[in-house]
C-alpha cells in the first residue's frame, strides 16, 4: 500500500503543479502516516532529509552553481565565443558550429545544461538569426548542445551519481570528457549536413591566424578554469568539492580584475540567485533521499529487484531496459530527483550482472540530460524559450535533427561499455 500512496501521491501534486521537493517530501509523509504497516514516523523522515545532504561531495554543487553565474556574469562566456568563432569562421554555418564549440567550452566551466543555454544563447542567438539562420532550428541547436553542460566535465549530476554509489568523481569526469567529445562531433557533423541542405549562411569572418590567436590570448583566463579544476581531481591535488571551491574563487578572480566586467556591486545579486538555485537543488536531493528510502524500506525496491533478476536478462539487455526507463522518467521528473529516486534501487542489481560503475553511471548521467530536452519538464526548451522568445512548440520542432543524434550517440554508449571506460 505504501508503494501506491507514495506515487499515487506524488503524481497527483506533480500534476496539481506543487514543486518536485515538496511533492517528494509531502508523499513519503503520507505513506509514512497512512500506512499502518510502515513502522516508521515523520522523525525518521526529518532524519532522512537531513542525511542525504550529509556529504562532502554534495557541496560541490553550490560551488559550481556560483561559479557558473560568476562566469556568466563576468565576461568569460563572451571570450568563449569569441574563440570558439575564430576558429570556424567562414564555412557554411560556421556560427553554428560555432555555438557548438563554445557550449562544449562552457560546459568545461558550469556543469550545467539550463546555464549553457542561456549563457551562450544570450551571446549568439540574436546574431545568427540577423545573420539569416533558421530561428527554430537555431533554438533547437541550442536546446541540444547546452546538454554538453551535464556530460563534460565537471558536472552536477556526476557529482550526485558519485556520492549514491561511491564511483570515483575523478572517473566519472574523465569519461564525461571523452562522451561529451563525441557528442559535440556528432552535433558538428549534423550542423555541417544541415548547413548545406538548408543553404545557412556563411560567417563573414574567415580564419585568420592573427584573429585566432589574439582570441585564444582573451580566453586564457577562462580556458584556465577546466585546466585548474580538471587537473586538481585528475593530479589527486584536489577533491571535487575543494576544486568547486577553486573554482569560484577562480571566476571571481578573472570576472573582477582580469575582465573587469563584474562589480563588487554585482556580487550580492549573484550570490542570492546561487543560494536561491543551490536551495531548490539539495531541497530536491534531500527529499528524494527520504522517498528513496521508504521505497526500499517498504519492500518495492526488492520487488523491482526480483521482478528484473526473473527476467534473467544479460548486462546489455539490463542497460538498455534502464537506459529506456531513465528516458521515459526524465520526462517529467527534473534529473538529480530521478537520479536520487532510481539509482539506489537500480545500481545494486547493475552490479550483480558486473556492469561497470562508470559505465553505469554515464548511461545515468546522459539519460538525464536527455530528459532536459523532452517535455513537458524540459528545462533547456524553457531556458531556450527564455532567451529566444520562441513557443515551446518550435523549439522542438527546430531541435529533432540535433535531438536525434545526441539520442543516437546515447545509444551507441549504452551498447558499447568501451566508450565510457577508454580513458580511465
Amino acid at each position: 500500500m505504501a508503494g501506491w500512496i507514495m506515487f499515487g501521491g506524488f503524481a497527483l501534486l506533480l500534476i496539481l503543479g506543487v514543486p518536485i521537493s515538496l511533492s517528494l517530501g509531502v508523499a513519503t509523509t503520507a505513506a509514512i502516516g497512512l500506512d499502518s504497516a510502515v513502522s516508521a514516523n515523520i522523525n525518521t523522515v526529518c532524519q532522512r532529509i537531513f542525511g542525504g545532504l550529509d556529504s562532502t561531495s554534495i557541496m560541490a554543487i553550490a560551488f559550481f552553481i556560483l561559479s557558473g553565474n560568476l562566469m556568466t556574469k563576468g565576461g568569460i562566456s563572451r571570450r568563449i565565443c569569441d574563440f570558439a568563432r575564430s576558429i570556424v569562421g567562414g564555412v557554411r554555418g560556421g556560427m553554428a558550429m560555432t555555438l557548438v564549440i563554445a557550449c562544449a567550452f562552457f560546459a568545461a566551466l558550469s556543469g550545467s545544461a539550463p546555464a549553457t543555454v542561456i549563457a551562450i544563447g544570450t551571446i549568439l542567438y540574436g546574431d545568427m538569426v540577423r545573420m539569416g539562420y533558421p530561428a527554430d532550428r537555431t533554438a533547437g541547436l541550442l536546446v541540444v548542445s547546452g546538454g554538453l553542460g551535464p556530460i563534460i566535465p565537471p558536472s552536477i549530476i556526476m557529482v550526485v551519481y558519485a556520492t549514491i554509489t561511491g564511483a570515483s568523481v575523478g572517473d566519472m569526469f574523465k569519461a564525461g570528457m571523452g562522451i561529451g567529445i563525441g557528442i559535440a562531433a556528432v552535433l558538428l557533423i549534423v550542423v555541417a549536413i544541415y548547413a548545406h541542405k538548408e543553404k545557412w549562411p556563411k560567417d563573414e569572418i574567415h580564419f585568420n591566424l592573427k584573429v585566432f590567436l589574439i582570441d585564444f590570448v582573451k580566453a586564457i583566463p577562462a580556458l584556465m578554469l577546466p585546466i585548474i579544476i580538471l587537473g586538481g581531481i585528475y593530479s589527486g591535488l584536489l577533491t571535487a568539492t575543494e576544486a568547486s571551491a577553486v573554482a569560484v574563487v577562480w571566476s571571481l578572480i578573472a570576472g573582477l580584475f582580469i575582465y573587469r566586467e563584474l562589480k563588487f556591486s554585482d556580487l550580492f545579486d549573484i550570490f542570492v540567485d546561487s543560494a536561491k538555485s543551490s536551495a531548490m537543488t539539495l531541497f530536491i536531493i534531500a527529499t528524494s533521499t527520504a522517498f528513496a528510502w521508504l521505497f526500499a524500506y517498504a519492500g518495492i525496491s526488492a520487488k523491482m529487484v526480483n521482478f528484473v533478476v526473473g527476467m534473467d536478462l544479460n548486462a546489455t539487455m539490463f542497460c538498455l531496459v534502464v537506459a529506456i526507463i531513465l528516458l521515459i522518467f526524465g520526462t517529467f521528473l527534473e534529473g538529480i530527483a530521478t537520479c536520487v529516486l532510481l539509482v539506489p534501487v537500480l545500481w545494486p542489481i547493475a552490479k550483480a550482472l558486473g556492469v561497470n560503475v562508470v559505465h553505469f553511471g554515464m548511461i545515468v548521467s546522459i539519460a538525464n540530460v536527455v530528459g532536459t530536452m523532452t517535455p513537458p519538464v524540459a528545462v533547456n526548451i524553457f531556458s531556450a524559450a527564455s532567451v529566444t522568445k520562441l513557443p515551446m512548440g518550435k523549439i522542438v520542432h527546430g531541435q529533432w535533427p540535433f535531438f536525434v543524434g545526441y539520442v543516437g550517440f546515447f545509444f551507441l554508449v549504452v551498447l558499447i561499455p568501451a566508450l565510457s571506460q577508454f580513458l580511465l
